[in-house]
């Protein structure tokens, strides 16, 4: 057809080629490159206008000090933990990227939303995977009852706007923005033209009419977002669900927020009946700690301001290959290497002969360096069989030195451990001023691994003294 041509776009820069290529000449990606059907006609300058991403095009610039910050420009989801990720609540003309796993629930939180926002106000589902009358029967299960709810199942941008026009809701839900499509773009749905023609729609009658937006977005085979990369630089903010779809618990983590920290995370329990909130993630981890056991050993890491206490578990046993395994699930497969030549260089451990197995419980993913003094405790215990206080708690980082390392928010992290029932924290003694004013627990300053091996000596004899006198 005259006007109409397949070009080969890279999906991480958007530069077109008319033949595929391997690696992308702009941003040297690769195996970025996706066909697409591009139509060259001209667009109406009436679509032009409704595709602006904000204002008609008459804006005039305003002085800083004239702005003003609305008394409404947050609302509840109703869901707490959903709240903290977002920075409070969903932005009045914000537009979402909710992404993750297929069947990991993200239509399910959403109609879960649409449930707590129906209170208060209205909503538009809209639907380019499932059938009015499959939404019922999932709304059912989860006892929705949607009394401001519009469900729409429609994958034309154009229609969708107009509906929207009509009904004037307070917030639009896309499920999902890569099944929807433009009569503009002669290319199928998914494709990186349509992908952000689609968005840039939505985007548009997000600003102007200050309705507040949450996108699906599909994940591919590599675990990024489906669709353009410019897909995450044009919403306010990108949210990422996460978790084993084995588990039960799912994990809401926002990779860019306009509006709010992007160190929050957002705990869920997967029931029969929908997600349900874990306000006290903590307690949910340590929740079947074994007792009496080498290897073990519990931390304390900060997710924006909200201090996790995690436990790590570690295996150290002989190997019989020539070069030892080591594995690591829930830490940074080059911290591990890391820790392991420290403790082998510093204290003369062989953990060169012995392959490593390291788990942090509960699938949580732990990236912080204050987890390090954790780690190596719990590599020492296991490769000497020496069993770790359970009522201990490790915080601190290591130096390749061997060194102690100051961390931030130490005060936040023993509170927390003090309330969960830990007599003894482990910090580095660097930040013994700021803890000792709390009570309820025994703050010990460690200042290099040296000291760490002193203490499991310590430990080991008494535990040894201990079993002798129940012998006796």
């Amino acid at each position: 057809m005259k006007g109409i041509k397949t070009v080969y776009i890279c999906s991480e820069c958007e530069y077109e080629s008319p033949k595929w290529l391997g690696k992308c000449p702009r941003c040297a990606s690769w195996n970025s490159f996706v066909e697409d059907v591009v139509q060259k006609e001209t667009i109406a300058p009436s679509a032009q206008k409704r595709t602006s991403l904000i204002g008609s095009g008459n804006n005039k610039a305003s002085r800083f000090g004239e702005l003003s910050t609305p008394e409404y420009i947050r609302s509840s989801t109703g869901l707490d933990e959903l709240d903290r990720v977002l920075g409070g609540g969903l932005v009045k003309g914000s537009v979402v990227l909710l992404s993750g796993e297929p069947g990991i629930g993200k239509s399910t939180l959403l109609l879960q939303i649409c449930d707590r926002l129906g209170d208060s106000r209205s909503v538009l589902y809209v639907s380019g995977e499932e059938s009015s009358g499959q939404l019922k029967l999932r709304a059912e299960r989860l006892r929705v009852s949607g009394d401001n709810l519009y469900i729409l199942t429609e994958t034309n941008i154009e229609n969708i706007l107009a509906e929207a026009e009509k009904i004037k809701p307070d917030v639009i839900i896309a499920d999902s923005v890569q099944t929807m499509y433009s009569d503009k773009i002669n290319s199928a749905a998914g494709s990186i033209t349509n992908v952000k023609e689609v968005a840039m729609a939505f985007i548009s009658k997000a600003k102007n009419d200050g309705t507040s937006v949450i996108l699906v977005g599909h994940i591919n085979k590599e675990g990024s977002i489906a669709g353009p990369k410019v897909l995450e630089h044009m919403v306010d903010a990108v949210l990422t669900f996460e978790g084993d779809k084995k588990q039960i618990y799912r994990i809401i983590r926002a990779n860019k927020n306009r509006y709010g920290s992007t160190n929050e995370i957002g705990v869920f329990e997967m029931t029969d009946t929908g997600l349900c909130e874990v306000s006290n993630p903590s307690e949910m981890l340590l929740a079947d700690r074994p007792t009496d056991t080498s290897g073990n050993c519990a931390v304390c890491t900060m997710e924006g301001t909200r201090p996790i206490v995690a436990e790590i578990q570690a295996l150290v046993t002989p190997t019989s290959f020539p070069a030892p395994r080591r594995t690591s699930n829930g830490i940074d497969y080059n911290r591990t290497y890391l820790i392991l030549a420290v403790l082998e260089k510093r204290l003369g451990l062989r953990f060169s002969s012995n392959d490593v197995y390291l788990n942090v419980i509960g699938g949580l993913q732990i990236n912080e360096p204050a987890s390090d003094l954790g780690i190596a405790l719990a590599l020492i215990s296991s490769l000497t069989d020496t069993v770790i206080p359970d009522s201990l708690i490790a915080i601190g980082e290591l130096g390749l030195a061997g060194e102690c390392r100051g961390v931030a928010n130490v005060e936040l992290r023993v509170k927390e451990a003090a309330r969960l029932g830990f007599n003894k924290a482990l910090i580095p003694a660097h930040n013994l001023k700021s803890t000792q004013k709390i009570d309820g627990i025994e703050v010990i300053p460690v200042k290099n691994v040296y000291d760490i091996l002193r203490l499991l000596k310590k430990a080991a004899t008494k535990e040894k003294k201990a079993d002798e006198e129940q012998d006796i």
